[in-house]
This record gives structure tokens, C-alpha cells and sequence, in this order.
């Protein structure tokens, strides 16, 4: 027999969908995912179950379809369908699905599920930040909304000693110069990535999205 993994990876660029899949070496077949460069960020191993015949993965894929056929990433491309090993649930979703299996068939021992590491971990971390400042982006922030006047100062989260004044709808003014919220931000923490300018600032103490969640703007 011929013994291999059913795989479950997670990746943050796509956080919710995981691959569930089959391989002789998952590190091998990691590693020819990972070379690929247009996807974000790497993926990563959540869990392996090892299993003593190949394409099992196919009975797991058959399970899942069964369950709820919606959750498989299908789609069309030059009109030929596309049928993939994406599925959107979460990983530990996924690994209850394998889990369950394996407890069936009295193999927990050969499930296994990793820690995630701290290059992983901060992976993770940015990839939510991009994410949420694209969606703090869209949001389309202005300080009328607010209820902050022209004139009044607002405070930087790391030195809330800065004197940053509001002198439009969407600028201010920080040492004689003119910006919008999201070019200050960015000169005064070095990020270099897109961000959303109000996450790094407050007024009166309180935080602008807060300002902006309380409104309901």
C-alpha cells in the first residue's frame, strides 16, 4: 500500500476557504504551492490525517459535496467548468469533518495538527490589517460625519503629543503641511503598505472608527 496525507492548508490571502487534499509529502507538495507568486501569502499546513491508500481525499471531497455542495469553489473559465479543492469553511471546521472520520475508523492517532509558528502568526496579523483597511478604506471616512469641526486637533495613537489640526472634511495640517489622514499616517508610522488613514487617530481620547461605529457613519 502505498501510505500519504489528506492535507488541510489554510492561507490568509483567502482566509475563508482551506484546501482540503491529498499527498505522498505534504512538505513537497507545500513547497510547489509556495512557489507560485500570485498568491499573496504562503500557504501553510493547519492539519494531516495519514491514510494508507491514495485519492482518499476524493471520499472526504465526496462527504463534504454531500453535506452542503455549495461550500466547493467551482467556477468557469473559456466556459470550461473548474471543480477545485477549495472549500469555504474554516480549518477547524474542516478538521472536526477529518476528525470525525478518523474516530470512526479508530485512527486519531494518525491526525495530527500543527502550531502555527511566528512568521506564520504574523502573517496572519497583516494580512487581517490589510484587510481591514481596505474595508476602512471603502468606508469613505470625513470629519463632518464625525461631528468634528474645522479647527479642532486630533490626536496620533503613538505620541498623542503631535499637534494635528483639521482643516477640511478630509485634511489636516501637521507642521505646516497639509495631508489627508491616510499620507500622515503613513510619514508618521513608516508603513509603507496601503493603510486607512482613522485607525491611527483620535479625538477627545476616543478613536476615530469608534467615533464613526458610534455615529453610524
Amino acid at each position: 500500500m502505498n501510505k500519504g496525507y489528506i492535507y488541510i492548508l489554510t492561507n490568509p490571502s483567502f482566509p475563508d476557504y482551506v484546501k482540503i487534499g491529498y499527498a505522498d509529502n505534504v512538505e513537497a507538495r507545500l513547497t510547489q504551492l509556495n512557489r507560485s507568486e500570485c498568491v499573496p501569502f504562503a500557504f501553510r499546513v493547519y492539519a494531516t490525517y495519514e491514510v494508507e491508500n491514495r485519492l482518499t481525499d476524493k471520499n472526504i471531497h465526496t462527504i463534504i459535496d454531500k453535506l452542503n455542495p455549495e461550500l466547493r469553489s467551482i467556477d468557469k473559465y473559456n466556459g470550461k467548468e473548474r471543480v477545485r479543492e477549495f472549500y469555504a469553511m474554516s480549518a477547524e471546521d474542516a478538521y472536526s469533518i477529518i476528525e470525525a472520520i478518523a474516530s470512526i475508523h479508530g485512527f486519531n492517532d494518525k491526525l495530527k495538527k500543527y502550531e502555527m509558528n511566528e512568521v506564520e502568526s504574523q502573517e496572519d496579523k497583516l494580512a487581517q490589517e490589510i484587510k481591514e483597511n481596505s474595508q476602512e478604506r471603502a468606508s469613505n471616512f470625513s470629519f463632518s460625519n464625525c461631528k468634528i469641526p474645522v479647527g479642532e486637533y486630533i490626536e496620533f495613537i503613538e505620541d498623542e503629543s503631535l499637534k494635528i489640526k483639521v482643516t477640511g472634511d478630509k485634511a489636516v495640517e501637521y507642521e505646516g503641511r497639509e495631508y489627508s489622514l491616510t499620507a500622515l499616517a503613513k510619514e508618521l508610522t513608516g508603513i509603507s503598505y496601503s493603510i486607512a488613514g482613522p485607525k491611527y487617530f483620535k479625538y477627545k481620547g476616543e478613536m476615530l472608527n469608534d467615533i464613526r461605529k458610534r455615529l453610524g457613519v
